[in-house]
Formats: structure tokens, C-alpha cells, sequence
């Protein structure tokens, strides 16, 4: 099913209305709920591990990384957003519009690749979170993960809005169960205000963590979804009305991100309180993050809480990567496939890897690496695009955005790079 017949027409008709001013009491919040699909992403499993390795080995020396890299998201999908927007059509689907036929393949061939990657990880991450909150193995909880999710993503029969709806109370909560852990942990605020607005590395490994955690921020298949989830979510008539759309979708990607670059935020502080500030500058691992928040932070549902926001960070973002899959498959190649052969292609690695005895570790390493090839191939085209007068009409962006916008995107692609000789090195 393509994903523009995912689209909720009721809510359609009734940010028509809003926009109009025909019905005023919908407001913005008819346009909420793109930028929190897109915002799952930035909170996955993957997030996880390089926050808690940067906290507990450097404590909050890197929380100007986490707020650089929200602030450079912020940007990448308002970009996206407006992509849609103004095209009608989604960042595969231009592509496949003005790239030559054999580039389009390696496109799409490079892109499922990469959305297979991240989907590994999301999975492994939810698979683990039920070992270590109720005991299941890997194999069961990765079955379990499985029957879950695809349940979910049928949910888009009733509408995309139902979706957005169960994504978002997600993210909400995932959200809340943080910042009640740093809480309990209380940070030192001095040394916490001065790693968030004071730029520096304390050596090179902390320069490659900080490449990591920006490389895990930026996904390429939530660059691809956002599009789509923009493109003709509310018809609108002339160019005036475009224009005050956009104003509704940039705050959208404003709150998204800044409630998934809050989660990361505290995730990291948590971190650095508890296992940097008691000396424990070895914690690298979600597992032994687990075992250990409990009993080093005095609280009972420590660990509970940090389990229980694994889950729901698994299993949301593999509700997203699988819908990601769909827009990459109909955007590039024109063909879909039924939701529960997507699920079952996206499970296969996972089964394997746990089938196989790799360590979670080992593979959200590997799923790294693979995400970092295919970033380049997301973010270029969408600068591009967005900065082509033909294709973007009114909403084209202005010179000092396209500016800002390359250096962001070489930033990213060089460090991830780096990221890449650096762990391929050893």
C-alpha cells in the first residue's frame, strides 16, 4: 500500500479547514505529528549506546554534541518536510523523477540496504529489552518484537493519525521515564551547563564518540519517511496558503525534535552522574547499564524505568523503519509489497545475528557502519532539491539556508567518514 492512501482523510478535511480559517479551533495541532514519527529515530537503540558511553566515560563533557547534532536535525527535516510540501512528491520519488533509470536502482538497492541496517539494530534493541526486563531470550523476544510491531503497523487501516497518535505517546513517555531518571540521578548543574555550551574533546576517542553520536542522530530513512509523510497531508490552493503550511510543519519539526533531543540530553546526564561521578568510566553496554542503575543509583525502578524506555524506543522505531521501508520501495521503484513480507525481510537479520551469537554490541556497531554509507546519498539530493528554484517553486530555501545546509551536510559526511576508517581500522 502506497503511503499517501495511509493518509487519514478526515484529518486532511479538517486542516483544510484550519487553514482556511474556517474552523479555528483545530489550530496547529491538525499539522502535529510528522516530525514525531521522524523524531522516533533520534531515540533509537542505537542512541542509547553512544549517549551512555559518552556519559559514563567522559560525564558531560559531550552535551554540546548531543544539542549541535539536535540543532543540525532541526534543519535536515524542516528540509524534508518542505520537500514534500511543495513537490507532492517524496525524496525517492523526485529522485525517480530526475535521475537517470540505472542511478535510481543503486538508490534504492543502497537505501533498503541501510533501512534493513537500521532496523537490525531497532529490533536487537527491543529484543534485548525483554531479556532484561522479563527474562526472555533473545530469540523469543525478538519473535515477540516481531508479532508486536507488525500488529501495530496494521493500525495505519484506520488512519495515518492513528499512527502518529500511538508513536507519539511513545515518544512521551520514553521522554517522561528519562527525565524522571535524571532526576533521581541529580546531575551537577554547573559542570552539566558548562559540557552543554562549552565545545571541547578531552582526547581523540572523544572526537570519534562525538562523530558516533552525530552519525547515529542523522538517519537517512526518517529523511525519506518525513517527505512522504508531508507530501499532500493537506491540499492547500495558492501559495500564500503553502507558505503558512510551512510555518506549521517547521514548529512541528521544532517540538519533535526538541522532545527527542531532550530524551537524548538526559540520557546522557544520567550517565554521567551516576557512572562517570562514581568512577565507573567502563559502561559501554545497554546490558550492563541495565544491571547497574539500580544499585548504584539507590533506586529500585532505576533499571525498570531504563528498560522500560528501551522497549518502547525498539519497538517504535522498528514500527518506523518498516514504514520507511514501504515509501523507499514505492518512492524509487514504483512497487510495494504487503506490510507483513516488509516485517518478515526486516526480521531475517535480526533472527540470524541472535541465531548466530553475536553480540547486540558487535551489531549495532555493524548497523553503523552500514547507516553511515547511505547518509550521503539522503542528504545531498535533499539539499539539492530544495535549493532548485524549478523544483521547489515559493518554498525554495533561501541562500543563507542552502549555505548552512552544505556545511552541515559535509560536516556529517565527513565525520561519519571518519567514524568509518575509524572503526574499519580497528
Amino acid at each position: 500500500m502506497m503511503l499517501q492512501s495511509i493518509s487519514d482523510n478526515a484529518i486532511r478535511d479538517k486542516a483544510a479547514f484550519a487553514l482556511r480559517g474556517k474552523r479555528r479551533r483545530w489550530g496547529w495541532t491538525a499539522f502535529f505529528g510528522p516530525a514525531l514519527i521522524a523524531a522516533v529515530a533520534y531515540i533509537d537503540p542505537g542512541n542509547f549506546a553512544t549517549n551512555i558511553e559518552a556519559g559514563s566515560r567522559y560525564g558531560y563533557a559531550l552535551l554540546w554534541v548531543v544539542l549541535t547534532a539536535n540543532l543540525m536535525a532541526m534543519l535536515i527535516q524542516t528540509l524534508s518536510a518542505r520537500l514534500g510540501l511543495a513537490t507532492g512528491r517524496n525524496l525517492p520519488q523526485v529522485i525517480r523523477e530526475r535521475y537517470p533509470r540505472p542511478l535510481v536502482w543503486f538508490y534504492w538497492v543502497q537505501a533498503e540496504v541501510v533501512a534493513i541496517a537500521t532496523d537490525l539494530a531497532e529490533f536487537l534493541g527491543a529484543a534485548l529489552a525483554f531479556n532484561l526486563l522479563f527474562g526472555l531470550s533473545l530469540m523469543e523476544g525478538a519473535l515477540l518484537t516481531g508479532a508486536i510491531t507488525y500488529l501495530a503497523l496494521h493500525l495505519h487501516r484506520y488512519g495515518f493519525r492513528l499512527m502518529e497518535i500511538l508513536i507519539g505517546s511513545m515518544i512521551l513517555a520514553i521522554a517522561a521515564g528519562f527525565l524522571l531518571e535524571m532526576l533521581l540521578s541529580r546531575p551537577a548543574v554547573e559542570p552539566l551547563l558548562k559540557g552543554l555550551l562549552i565545545p571541547g574533546f578531552p582526547d581523540g576517542y572523544s572526537l570519534y564518540l562525538a562523530a558516533g553520536i552525530l552519525g547515529a542522530t542523522i538517519m537517512p530513512h526518517v529523511i525519506y519517511l518525513h517527505s512522504a509523510l508531508s507530501q499532500d497531508r493537506i491540499r492547500v490552493t495558492d501559495d500564500s496558503q503553502r507558505r503558512r503550511l510551512m510555518k506549521y510543519y517547521r514548529l512541528d519539526v521544532i517540538i519533535g525534535m526538541a522532545i527527542a533531543g531532550l530524551v537524548n540530553l538526559s540520557m546522557l546526564a544520567m550517565a554521567a552522574a551516576v557512572f562517570h561521578a562514581q568512577g565507573r568510566v567502563d559502561i559501554a553496554t545497554i546490558s550492563d547499564s541495565y544491571k547497574l542503575l539500580a544499585p548504584m543509583m539507590g533506586q529500585a525502578t532505576a533499571s525498570h524505568i531504563f528498560g522500560a524506555a528501551l522497549l518502547l524506543a525498539g519497538l517504535s522505531s522498528s514500527i518506523v523503519g518498516t514504514l520507511s521501508g514501504q515509501v523507499i520501495m514505492q518512492g524509487f521503484v514504483n512497487f510495494t509489497i504487503p506490510i507483513w513480507l516488509r516485517r518478515l525481510i526486516t526480521m531475517l537479520p535480526a533472527l540470524v545475528v541472535i541465531m548466530l551469537g553475536v553480540s547486540e554490541q558487535k551489531a549495532l556497531v555493524a548497523s553503523q557502519v552500514i547507516l553511515s554509507f547511505g547518509i550521503p546519498f539522503a542528504l545531498v539530493p535533499l539539499l539539492c532539491f530544495t535549493a532548485n528554484r524549478k523544483v521547489m517553486g515559493n518554498l525554495v530555501n533561501h541562500k543563507a539556508v542552502t549555505l548552512i545546509g552544505g556545511v552541515i551536510c559535509t560536516l556529517i559526511i565527513g565525520l561519519n567518514a571518519y567514524v568509518l576508517f575509524f572503526t574499519l581500522a580497528g
